[in-house]
């Protein structure tokens, strides 16, 4: 459900939104001009013809357009797709984006690819960077775990494929999501939602919105909470993991003392709490490709501590760990807009800080033994921005804007490694002497060892952006931005106060094996980058566009802040060259829309995560950031909408993404390869992981009067991906075999949608599918797989 034509029902929410947010929430309209030009343009597209629709309106470059206008590829979501689909989440609306894939084994580790780039693995690196920016109401959310909360009170989200480094700037070298909440509105107005479902579903939103004082101030306030219990059953002690509750509350104030001067203040704070990670194990493989048996593997283990292994696979949804485990975390922040339209030009400033607390807890070895009893990192994450915007008002041969951007970050992790009485039994090799056994037990039982890390980000930009109007139907775009970036960031690794065990009892070599030696150092960076575009757009009639783009992206270099960081602690940025050519088109009365784009995307020192043994021979691993030498998307989408009436709407969109590394001689190994025989391996020419080649998404929308004042609805949409890897090593054990999904809603409502009653499902056919797969370097497979078939009753109210 990309880019969708609005049913006639919504066009006076479209043209009020394009009125009320040119001077509130956007850099200047653009097409729109002034404050009383913007109103006369959203009045005229309120008394359109009959037989016409209302455009999606969208601010993908900073200012207020129609999605069809831009020479951009973009999905767009608004909130009446968003209440067809009851969608909530990024990782549900990647449901009806198929170029988007998000893949999060908790809040903390989580990707958003675009066109297969972004991150190359779901476990989070505090001093890394990401390849999709996410923008909520103009601010940047620096890292990933923030956008994992509910999307409340939405008036949009829109996906923007391939670089957006000009305007948006800020690590968007795969794509940004920018999301667009609701203002607040001079008119009175209160919707309630309650939602039941299976599971013990249950979800509370309420939004309402009031004028403080006539057209000079109002107030809108959000509050939304929702509960799940957990699809999984940790057997150990018989209770539900991988549940779900999250609150959340929104309020706003927009101030306008004059026609051409607006204030936006906004204040938010989230709450989650998640009994989560409960592994699932999905079974065990014992030699290698090469048919040589794997020495001290998990059968081993497990014998020498007499545990039996279980039998059961991933999608029994069956755990057994036995110590305690949580994905719990906050965020909060205030953010301020103000625009000032002058006449000639429009300025706008943009100002947040945000906070966001990781608190987790895990059972590291996965099973019920006391082996690694904690490894987990705390984060307390804080940011501050800053933009200044300068546009010009109305349509001329030369329309601009320039900026200017400010952005700092800490992120300071807070590490806990804790080692159980099963620690030396289950790693030491069978052949290894009882007395060596017993004295790395007595070292190790109880042994906790704790690290601290704050890698520290600084960064100004200035960019500008202009559209020369070569001709009527041709525009040329050009923008430029120039960032400069320092960095810091410093590693320790100690003794937890008041710890058990006895370190001194092991072995040099042992403490490095085992990671718990004393560790610290630090770490500072410089870099200046210029990214930019040039877009060439023709419209060819007032219904097709045609362009070409050449985009330069950056993405920042790494710090690595972590224990296996100290041989090298510096990564590279990332460079990125993008070619892009594209069709947005409309037909049979702007009926049927039809859009199209080709991309060839290369990436040079593309950013990685890498795992390698600690010692020679370890069987535990170090983590840390590297560069991949160049790796390559190349592809094309399709995004296709089709309403010959206001009852009845079909949409579509198809993405083919063949993203692979170019050059990696040097790979880190998979674990069914023998590291005696090739400690690396070459992984030139394979799929990057988490990508599926093809993806496709269908939908369906029917309306139907059933009698005075009321209709009947119904909603259908699937989604397909085909097989992808999800392990970073391309392992065999990391194969996520293709699946599809389908969902629907009926339900009815009152002509206008005041009052709403519906019941919906997800996942209908309750299909089995992985989120990721992958096997453990002695022979374990765990993976988190999908959610199961869910489905309930919404009862909506708009007031």
């Amino acid at each position: 459900m990309s880019v969708t034509i609005s049913a006639r029902s919504a066009l006076l929410l479209h043209s009020s939104a394009l009125a009320a947010l040119a001077p509130a929430i956007s850099a200047p309209a653009h097409a729109a001009g002034t404050a009383a030009e913007a109103d006369a343009s959203a009045a005229n597209v309120a008394a359109v013809d009959d037989e016409a629709f209302a455009p999606i309106v969208v601010t993908a470059r900073h200012r207020v357009e129609s999605a069809q206008s831009v020479p951009v590829a973009i999905s767009v979501m608004d909130s009446e797709a968003l209440e067809k689909t009851g969608n909530f989440s990024i990782n549900q609306i990647q449901q009806q984006v198929p170029s988007l894939q998000v893949v999060s084994t908790n809040p903390r580790n989580s990707n958003i690819n675009i066109r297969g780039l972004g991150a190359n693995s779901s476990f989070a690196v505090d001093g890394l960077e990401y390849g999709v920016g996410f923008y909520l109401d103009g601010v940047y959310y620096g890292r990933p775990g923030q956008s994992q909360f509910d999307l409340v009170d939405l008036q949009q989200i829109e996906v923007l494929r391939g670089p957006q480094g000009t305007l948006f700037g800020k690590n968007t070298t795969a794509g940004a999501i920018n999301v667009t909440s609701k203002l607040p509105s001079f008119t009175p107005e209160l919707t309630g939602e309650a939602t039941l479902g299976n599971w013990n579903y249950h979800q509370i939103r309420v939004s309402g919105s009031a004028p403080l004082i006539d057209d000079k101030l109002a107030v809108r306030l959000t509050i939304a909470d929702t509960h799940r219990d957990g699809f999984l059953t940790n057997l150990y002690n018989n209770s539900k993991a991988g549940d779900y509750d999250n609150f959340s509350v929104r309020g706003q104030l927009l101030w306008t003392p004059s026609t051409n001067f607006k204030v936006r203040l906004i204040g938010d704070y989230a709450r989650q709490k998640q009994n989560y990670i409960l592994t699932l194990l999905d079974g065990y493989f014992t030699t290698f490709a090469n048919g040589t048996t794997i020495s001290n593997n998990i059968i081993d283990r497990a014998a020498r501590l007499n545990y039996t292994l279980p039998t059961y696979g991933a999608f029994a949804r069956l755990g057994n760990s036995n110590s305690h485990y949580q994905a719990n975390m906050e965020s909060y922040g205030v953010s301020g807009q103000a625009d000032w339209d002058v006449g000639p030009v429009t300025l706008t400033s943009i100002t947040a800080y945000r906070w966001w607390d990781w608190y987790p807890a895990n059972d590291a070895d996965s099973l019920a033994l006391s082996v690694n009893l904690k490894a987990q990192q705390v984060n307390y994450q804080r940011q501050f921005s800053q933009e200044l915007r300068v546009a010009s008002n109305g349509t001329h041969f030369i329309d601009y804007q320039a900026g200017l951007y400010y952005f700092w970050q800490v992120v300071r992790g807070y590490g806990e490694t804790q080692y159980g009485k099963d620690f030396a039994a289950y790693n030491l090799p069978g052949a290894t002497p009882t007395a060596t056994v017993a004295n790395v037990a007595a070292a190790t039982t109880g042994l906790q060892v704790n690290s601290y890390s704050d890698p520290r980000t600084t960064s100004f930009a200035a960019f500008g952006q202009v559209d020369v109007h070569l001709a009527e139907p041709l525009t040329l775009t050009a923008g430029l931005r120039y960032t400069h970036e320092d960095k810091t960031g410093s590693f320790s690794r100690f003794l937890a106060p008041g710890t058990a065990g006895n370190r001194s009892l092991l072995t040099a070599a042992q403490q490095a094996q085992f990671q718990v030696s004393d560790l610290s150092f630090s770490t500072a960076d410089k870099a200046d980058a210029l990214s930019g575009l040039v877009t060439l757009a023709y419209q060819v009639t007032p219904d097709a566009l045609i362009y070409a783009t050449y985009s330069r992206g950056n993405k920042s270099g790494g710090l690595n802040v972590t224990a296996g960081g100290i041989g090298h602690t510096l990564v590279k940025p990332e460079k990125v060259d993008n070619f892009e050519i594209g069709l947005k088109s409309q037909f049979l009365n702007k009926s049927l829309t039809f859009n199209a784009a080709g991309f060839l995307t290369k990436v040079h020192d593309y950013q990685a995560n890498i795992s390698v043994p600690s010692a020679s021979g370890a069987t535990t691993f170090i983590q840390y950031i590297d560069n991949i030498p160049e790796v390559r998307s190349q592809g094309f989408e399709t995004d296709v909408a089709y309403q010959p009436s206001d009852w009845f709407q079909l949409t579509g969109s198809f993405a083919y993404t063949d993203a692979h590394y170019v050059t990696y001689a040097n790979a880190p190994n998979a674990p069914e390869n023998n590291p005696n025989v090739n400690p690396v391996q070459d992984l030139s020419g394979t799929p990057l992981p988490g990508v599926s080649k093809y993806a496709w998404s269908v939908g369906a929308d029917v309306t139907q009067p059933v009698s005075t004042g009321f209709e009947a609805y119904g909603h259908a949409d699937y989604l397909h991906r085909s097989t992808f890897n999800s392990s970073a090593t391309n392992s065999v054990y990391g194969v996520v075999p293709g699946y599809g999904l389908l969902n629907g809603r009926i339900g009815l409502r009152t002509v206008g949608g005041r009052y709403d009653f519906s019941f919906w499902v997800r996942n209908l056919t309750d299909k089995n599918y992985y989120i990721t797969r992958s096997g453990g370097n002695f022979g374990l497979i765990t993976a988190v797989v999908g959610d199961p078939r869910t489905f309930g009753a919404t009862f909506r109210a708009k007031l």
